[in-house]
């Protein structure tokens, strides 16, 4: 169905500010995209079928394929617009109450329900509705990709695609072919296609596959025995085999039940043939019947053979093609961390069942998914202080006041994360990384405390892991002092940390702020091997980020729970000059 584009703002200016709602309502909300031969559309998608109606008044088929459950509304409220007038129903267990309620309501308004229980029906050379036809090989075998001149109606959808193959087989193909379903009460019946067929020129001769029980194939009797029905039909009635059995019998179908002789398959066969239908004496000559009908109405003139040129080529699917070892595909992504293929995902390996029976922490996620190993005890401690003790470090530092503002103006806890978040970068969070380079440059050249801070003087760059807003040499950041003790506890190695207090020591020297932070601290504790893969990949700044992602949490959540105003910045805090 084509559709109006969705207007672009360059064009209308702001998006949307420019329309009215009439307009509004023609654009529409999503797209699904579908292959139609060997190109990509989109089909349009709504809200709802009314906006769908609204915006493509020439589409005159619904096709619901809702469940049972919601069904009987979606059809309802389909045959209540105006420029639908088919709705095809493709839900098993619609209830039969509300099946004879939209069957009334659809005669009312001159509409036809096909279904409930429907595959669906084809067009040969242009559609097919839901399921019918099957796959696209089935298309290509019964010739369904061009019109034949046989018109077909069938209750059931299984048997629709087996009378698809044996009217290719046995004559030029079907023009068009219907499953009306199997309930007991179908939208519409038989005949009611029968009739169609009678009036559609392409149509040269009906084949009709009926079932034992109701009494749907009385009406085509009618229709033929009045002349109503001129072209030739043949019909069979399955479900013969009934009367072997003692009891009654209930095949698939929920209308497959015979309550009567008269609903036999038996009568029902025999009043057709005497109404002028072709009967075979059985199902297994059912394909012979059609070929000798077909080939009276071509030795008779009536009917030219639907000329059979090759189809075009549908190019196969790229998934299929490599499964079929057919063709090579490069991969855009590389993943090297976890697998979700399987029965459960894995981390680096390590399925989620393992982890669990080991009482897996966050921490130990992170050794997989970052390290790429299983970290030991000491480690996974580390990083579990490292998270708490940075979670948070009060209102006013920069990442918080921004999430705070942000949760404060009403935006949702994702915008207003990611607005502190963006904060992170060399002055704040940002100095682990830069603390762990320079530092690890400074042991690798062997220089001295004090040479390394004159050399970073010169060089115009302040010392990251170095200094603070608020502690001093008198005043101590006690977060610094935990991981110290921890690591000088169970570090097998220090070497960084101790010279990281080295450099401490003389930059006191200069002034009383100037101490070790957390920043600094954290680096300390690495060997060089993982500090080389440290500075060069950027691990610490994720731990910073991943803490403080927390406490930027906490915050936005707490301005929501005390439902704080929009912030405005106070004018006294501000200096107005020229």
């Amino acid at each position: 169905m084509p559709t109006s584009p969705r207007p672009s703002a360059g064009r209308y200016g702001q998006a949307g500010q420019l329309f009215t709602k009439q307009t509004q309502a023609i654009f529409y909300n999503w797209f699904q995209k579908v292959f139609f031969g060997a190109e990509e559309v989109a089909i349009p998608q709504y809200g709802s079928t009314a906006e769908a109606a609204k915006a493509h008044p020439k589409a005159d088929v619904f096709i619901n394929m809702a469940s049972f459950r919601s069904a009987y509304e979606s059809t309802l409220e389909a045959l209540q617009l105006p420029t639908i007038r088919t709705v095809a129903v493709i839900a098993e267990g619609v209830p039969e109450r509300d099946t004879k309620h939209l069957i009334a309501v659809a005669r009312r308004g001159n509409k036809v329900v096909l279904g409930p229980a429907t595959v669906g029906g084809v067009q040969a050379g242009a559609f097919k509705i839901a399921d019918a036809a099957g796959t696209l090989d089935n298309i290509l075998a019964c010739r369904l990709y061009r019109p034949g001149c046989v018109g077909f109606v069938s209750k059931s959808g299984g048997m629709s695609n087996e009378l698809y193959n044996v009217i290719a087989r046995a004559a030029d193909g079907v023009y068009e072919g219907v499953a009306i379903g199997g309930d007991a009460f179908p939208g519409s019946t038989l005949s009611d296609h029968c009739l169609r067929y009678q009036n559609i020129p392409g149509v040269a001769m009906i084949v009709v596959l009926g079932e034992i029980g109701g009494r749907d194939e009385y009406s085509l009797v009618e229709a033929l025995a009045s002349g109503a029905i001129t072209k030739p039909v043949v019909a069979w009635v399955s479900g013969t085999c009934a009367t072997l059995f003692a009891t009654e019998v209930q095949f698939g179908h929920a209308g497959a039940k015979s309550g009567g002789d008269d609903e036999s398959a038996q009568a029902k066969n025999a009043a057709l043939a005497a109404a002028g239908a072709v009967v075979p004496a059985s199902f297994e000559d059912l394909e012979a019947t059609i070929a000798r009908v077909y080939r009276g109405l071509v030795d008779a003139g009536r009917v030219t053979p639907a000329r059979d040129d090759p189809p075009p080529a549908v190019p196969e699917d790229l998934a299929a093609a490599k499964r079929a070892g057919r063709v090579r595909v490069p991969t855009h992504v590389v993943s090297s961390i976890c697998d979700d293929r399987g029965e459960e995902p894995t981390y680096n390996g390590v399925s989620m069942s393992e982890l669990m029976q080991g009482d897996a922490t966050v921490a130990d996620a992170i050794g997989l998914l970052w390290f790429k190993r299983r970290l030991p005890g000491y480690a996974t401690k580390f990083i579990e202080m490292c998270v708490v003790l940075c979670a948070d470090h009060g209102p006013c530092v920069s990442g918080a006041h921004n999430t705070i503002v942000t949760a404060r103006a009403g935006k949702d806890l994702i915008s207003s994360l990611v607005s502190g978040l963006l904060t992170i970068g060399p002055r704040f969070g940002g100095a682990i990384d830069g603390a762990a380079q320079y530092f690890k440059e400074a042991v690798d050249e062997g220089w001295e405390p004090d040479e390394f801070v004159e050399k970073m003087k010169k060089r115009g760059i302040r010392v990251p892991g170095i200094g603070h807003r608020i502690k001093s040499k008198d005043n101590r950041d006690k977060r610094v002092e935990l991981l110290q003790r921890y690591a000088r506890t169970h570090f097998p190695s220090t070497r960084y940390l101790d010279y990281a207090v080295e450099v401490e020591g003389y930059t006191l020297q200069k002034a009383a702020n100037l101490v070790l932070n957390v920043d600094g601290c954290i680096v300390g504790m690495f060997t060089k091997v993982e500090i080389d893969s440290i500075v060069k990949i950027g691990y610490l700044n994720g731990l910073f980020v991943l803490a403080r992602t927390i406490g930027l949490i906490g915050h936005c959540l707490d301005q929501k729970r005390l439902g704080q105003p929009l912030y405005r910045h106070p004018w006294d805090d501000v200096l107005y000059t020229k």
